[in-house]
């Protein structure tokens, strides 16, 4: 009797335990879209960036929301 109780008990946490939603791996961060373009002008000037290689990573920023 014990043994069919610790069956039934061991089957319905491992039911249980997969009914929890994953946990988040590593931190969330949150970058909005103008910090992006400040830190893109940012990588531009500073020469990490051709022109045409930002205008066409700006246009994706802005364009990525709407």
């Amino acid at each position: 009797m014990n043994g069919k109780i610790l069956v039934a008990a061991l089957l319905a946490a491992c039911t249980l335990a997969g009914c929890g939603s994953p946990k988040p791996k590593g931190p969330r961060i949150d970058v909005t879209i103008g910090q992006q373009l400040i830190e893109l002008k940012e990588a531009h000037d500073a020469g990490a960036l051709s022109d045409k290689e930002y205008e066409r990573q700006k246009k994706a920023l802005i364009d990525s929301v709407q």
